[in-house]
């Protein structure tokens, strides 16, 4: 029987979730948290074999959730759950440590089997995502001044662009004001941007922001 944790904000995405994996003959969960220091807080305590985690979470950014989780618990298979476009996220999350990603659209049968391939010790890519990854081999031409961010600098990209003060920043990313403003600045020289308006003018171009 494959032990599952899902970890997701969000009450009726973990229902729907369970519900689908119910109907399985070798699935159960047997964890599931609603924010990314209780997650870590869980697999301290509990064995699992997969989690489902997702990267948008209240309190900590996936991504840094994962990293924790594969220092802590490196034989524990992560598939990472989002909304956002695999092009986006996927491979930064691979690269992370992720056994796989799947877009939170995706059909149940294919839930399923990501679930069973990353148990088995396998990683699980879409289609879609297997091309991304070979235009990131084969090029860098093409790819966005954004894809050479690091996670934290990208991070703090995606919070400016949603809105998010400095201290609201600091706090989700659980690093002081300074550090943040440090971030800001790297990222802003990056992509070669002056202020904030020219900084959330690019996340909406790139489909970086809801």
């Amino acid at each position: 029987m494959i032990k599952v944790m899902i970890t997701d904000d969000h009450a009726i995405v973990r229902q729907g979730l369970k519900q689908i994996l119910s109907e399985t003959g070798d699935i159960t969960v047997t964890g599931e948290a609603e924010a990314g220091f209780q997650a870590i807080r869980i697999i301290r305590q509990h064995d699992f074999d997969v989690m489902l985690l997702d990267i948008s979470l209240p309190d900590r950014n996936g991504i840094e959730v994962l990293k924790q989780i594969r220092k802590e618990r490196p034989a524990l298979a992560v598939l990472m759950l989002s909304m956002h476009n695999e092009n986006e996220f996927a491979i930064r999350a691979l690269k992370a440590g992720a056994a796989g990603y799947l877009n939170k659209q995706s059909a149940p049968a294919q839930l399923v089997t990501a679930i069973r391939q990353v148990a088995a010790g396998q990683k699980f890519i879409t289609p879609a995502l297997a091309m991304e990854l070979a235009n990131a081999i084969t090029t860098d031409v093409d790819r966005p001044p954004h894809a050479m961010l690091s996670d934290r600098e990208y991070q703090t990209l995606c919070l400016i662009a949603a809105g998010r003060g400095l201290s609201e920043i600091s706090e989700e990313m659980c690093l002081s004001p300074k550090t943040v403003s440090v971030y800001r600045a790297r990222l802003m020289d990056k992509l070669r941007l002056s202020n904030n308006s020219e900084l959330i003018r690019y996340a909406i171009k790139h489909h970086l922001v809801d």
